[in-house]
């Protein structure tokens, strides 16, 4: 068929040349030739597929001639531990039952293709660090030459135009690679650098479609990271076009090359200090988060990561919060708040804070049915105190074991905060012998014959009605002193002791 377009090569070729200096946007695309050659040569018996294959070959033959510069690709060789590529990428996620847009950060060594994909609420330089941080914790180590990227905002405030690959660069962002010891390469700004990395932008168009397609769906974007390690980890038996080795084969033979991690760990937070409000909580990009109440009116020191929120008093963490997206938000929780509630007790059934524990649900139906039996037998307000003292038990003692000391408690009827901790702390010791725990001689607890201990005060103290479940009835006799008042009387009998005593003084 290919004779059929020797009338019309001169009109092609004009079209072509007319090509070499329009507007990218606006040239000839084979299509829109053929549609001309149809309309003002009458060539109706054309294909497409004809007018397509001669298109390719002609133009690039065409640009030549007319002295433009054709982009030519040059096969790359990367050293093993050499080089790396990132790159953020969009996607839609439905966080919580709610779709959201989230930003997905990739890592990847040129070498070996090994990826690291981690997703953000943001693309802000708390997550651009905080990603660099997982990628080289994953793989082990920092590439030796450099690290090649977009002029994000992040690392970028100025590109010096002229001056080849010279940036004006970020003072966080210098601090940070001055930390881990890599070069940047910039790559040149807008289509005419994208080239320059194409790994990881495949890695970006390849990971949304093979991984999270359809949206997926989580509670929350830890729970998703978690997924995608699991993903990555399969990743590493995989392929790369036709590569002899797979993905983790090749990552074990370039980690010896890498550059060793700082011994110190880099805070990639944004540091700000907020006031703590007559609410104990401080605002942080327009969304609130509780701190304990003993830091009202006090400045803290907040590090803002892609995250997570922390708060810092000096060097101590005394609050961490997940980031929240939504703006007007709230993240409270019940522990900051526990020592204002032991003496203002009444604030806690309407408080929000025992809501979000509800709903998150760290205060569990254990908490409830303990602060039920509490209330109906010492009253609303010595009740509630004595579930705060429970709560309390959670910052020195694991959950699981305070949730068994509570069941344990109630079981026999005690509703003291006492009880609940020394059967929390049996359950604690019980699960440590039957684990692989740190006791160096496990058989010497065998013969122990641990017991449950109850509150006798409290037992003798309720109503009889209400004796402790499980427990029968006291039938020992009252403690008596006769025994002691005879001791007495043989005293009185034998006064020469004391007489003797006299006369030695």
């Amino acid at each position: 068929m290919a004779w059929r377009l020797e009338p019309f090569k001169a009109a092609i070729d004009a079209m072509l040349t007319e090509d070499t200096t329009a507007p990218r946007k606006q040239r000839h695309t084979a299509r829109r030739i053929l549609a001309r050659l149809i309309e003002e040569h009458g060539a109706k018996d054309l294909s497409y597929s004809t007018v397509r294959d001669y298109v390719r070959v002609r133009r690039a033959q065409i640009d030549v001639e007319a002295g433009r510069r054709v982009e030519v690709f040059v096969p790359q060789e990367h050293a093993p531990g050499a080089e790396a590529e990132v790159d953020f990428g969009e996607l839609w996620v439905v966080l919580n039952g709610v779709k959201t847009k989230c930003h997905m950060f990739v890592f990847r060594l040129s070498h070996s293709g090994k990826a690291i994909h981690r997703i953000y609420p943001t693309q802000a330089q708390e997550a651009f660090l905080e990603g660099h941080i997982e990628a080289f914790n994953e793989i082990g180590g920092v590439p030796v030459r450099h690290i090649r990227y977009d002029n994000l905002t992040s690392a970028v405030t100025a590109v010096v135009f002229g001056q080849g690959r010279q940036r004006q660069e970020n003072d966080r962002w210098v601090l940070f690679r001055s930390h881990y010891g890599f070069d940047p390469f910039y790559c040149q700004p807008g289509i005419a650098g994208a080239h320059e990395k194409g790994g990881v932008e495949g890695e970006v168009g390849w990971f949304r479609r093979n991984r999270l397609s359809p949206m997926p769906v989580a509670e929350s974007l830890d729970e998703l990271n978690d997924r995608i390690r699991e993903w990555e980890a399969q990743d590493d038996a995989r392929r790369i076009n036709d590569r002899i080795r797979t993905i983790g084969q090749d990552l074990a033979a370039e980690q010896p090359f890498l550059a060793p991690l700082p011994a110190e760990v880099f805070d990639p937070g944004l540091v700000l200090n907020p006031r703590v409000d007559r609410s104990s909580m401080i605002t942080v990009r327009m969304v609130k988060y509780s701190v304990p109440a003993g830091f009202i009116g006090r400045k803290v020191r907040v590090s803002l990561r892609a995250s997570e929120v922390v708060v810092f008093d000096g060097r101590a963490v005394v609050a961490r919060h997940p980031r929240m997206v939504a703006k007007h938000g709230q993240s409270v929780q019940l522990d900051h708040y526990l020592e204002v509630l032991k003496t203002k007790p009444g604030a806690l059934p309407g408080s929000t804070a025992l809501a979000r524990a509800r709903e998150s649900g760290a205060f569990t139906n254990a908490h409830e049915a303990f602060w039920a039996a509490a209330r109906r037998i010492n009253g609303d307000a010595e009740g509630t105190r004595e579930l705060i003292d429970v709560l309390l038990l959670h910052r020195s003692m694991e959950a699981g074991d305070v949730r068994a000391g509570i069941t344990a408690a109630l079981g026999v009827g005690a509703v003291s905060a006492d009880v609940v901790a020394v059967e929390a702390r049996r359950h604690a010791t019980i699960s440590s012998r039957g684990g692989s725990g740190s006791d160096r001689h496990p058989g010497a607890h065998d013969e122990v014959n641990v017991q449950r201990v109850v509150s006798l005060t409290q037992r003798r103290l309720m109503d009889p009605a209400a004796v402790i479940a499980g427990l029968p009835p006291d039938t020992r006799p009252l403690p008596s002193v006769s025994a002691y008042d005879e001791l007495l009387a043989k005293r009185t009998e034998h006064p020469a002791g004391k007489a003797s005593k006299e006369n030695i003084s």
